[in-house]
């Protein structure tokens, strides 16, 4: 049987994530209406996105405010009191190191990137792992994290913690906010995006080290997590098996039955009784599947409908006008 991704590739985004860009005079209608996404997102907390979706959101939020340093501000200005719940927790840790381990942990409640640490010659490095296959991270959603780790620091310690370098391969441009916010040397147009700081800052306490707070926090993120990290649904796993198979060609009912190892009548009924069906799933993975090669402009329109598995174009501009309410190539001209 084919390996099934976990949910661990959803994302969430807290209320407090859009109430910190409405602070900033930001519209989430407006991100929305950019992104191609629900109207109404900002108010449902119990959505999830995929990371292409939240590329998007961080891809418009640049977009609209044509602020680059608009990720770093978002850290910056929100108290921490109204910070999400992975930083609050973080912040009662004994000292920098522990807040960093709890905040890259907890921070797989809302993403699924990875914070990774590495100490070296009396330096510690901070790079941001995204699960294969994403593309490379919007700019902003790079250095929210980066900010996010330094603002730990800083308002943990008490402390303007000043890192050593900072990398990044948002091309060089004139960006005062960087340079006063990180207040170090930032390489500009670098292969990869790189915080470096010392390690003896990540040993220093923290003033409002709580060991109480933390016991009564830790076991309800932990929870959280472990929810998280539980297997997907029946129709999740049916449409990222489809989604896979859209590329040898049109998966059949068939085919699907033998990678679920099912009959195809077992497998009818169990899809009557979640109250779908195999044509609508197959849509369903045509539709996640077909943001990913709109996205690649070396395509044409034809050839990603023949790719979804379309008799021909018109059919696929059919079925994209009933999902998004727009034409592919207006989506793209959007999106791209």
């Amino acid at each position: 049987m084919s390996h099934l991704h976990t949910s661990t590739e959803r994302c969430k985004l807290p209320r407090v994530f859009w109430q910190s860009i409405e602070q900033l005079g930001l519209d989430p209608a407006l991100i929305h209406q950019h992104a191609q996404l629900p109207h109404d997102l900002h108010l449902n907390e119990s959505a999830f996105v995929s990371t292409h979706q939240l590329f998007a959101v961080w891809n418009a939020i640049e977009a609209i405010s044509a602020d680059p340093a608009f990720a770093i501000k978002m850290v910056r200005d929100t108290p921490s009191a109204k910070h999400k719940l992975a930083f609050l927790a973080a912040l009662y840790a004994a000292d920098f190191r522990d807040g960093l381990a709890r905040l890259s942990r907890f921070q797989r409640l809302c993403s699924p990137d990875k914070i990774c640490i590495d100490e070296h010659k009396g330096n510690v490095s901070f790079t941001i792992v995204w699960p294969s296959g994403t593309g490379p991270a919007p700019y902003l959603s790079v250095e929210a994290c980066f900010a996010l780790v330094l603002e730990l620091g800083r308002r943990g310690t008490g402390k303007h913690i000043e890192p050593i370098a900072l990398s990044l391969r948002r091309p060089r441009q004139k960006l005062e906010t960087h340079s006063s916010y990180f207040g170090c040397p930032i390489h500009y147009g670098a292969t990869r995006d790189e915080l470096t700081v010392s390690a003896t800052d990540i040993d220093l306490p923290f003033l409002e080290h709580n060991p109480e707070v933390l016991h009564m926090m830790t076991p309800g993120l932990s929870a959280a997590i472990r929810e998280i990290e539980a297997p997907l649904g029946f129709c999740e796993q049916v449409i990222e098996v489809l989604k896979r198979a859209l590329a040898a060609g049109r998966p059949s009912l068939q085919y699907l039955a033998q990678e679920l190892l099912q009959s195809e009548r077992t497998l009818q009924r169990r899809l009557a009784s979640e109250g779908t069906t195999f044509s609508a799933l197959l849509n369903e993975a045509r539709r996640q599947v077909g943001f990913h090669l709109l996205a690649d402009t070396t395509l044409e329109l034809k050839e990603v409908a023949y790719l979804l598995g379309y008799e021909d174009v018109n059919s696929y501009y059919r079925a994209f006008r009933q999902w998004e309410k727009v034409s592919p190539s207006e989506w793209r001209r959007l999106n791209t």
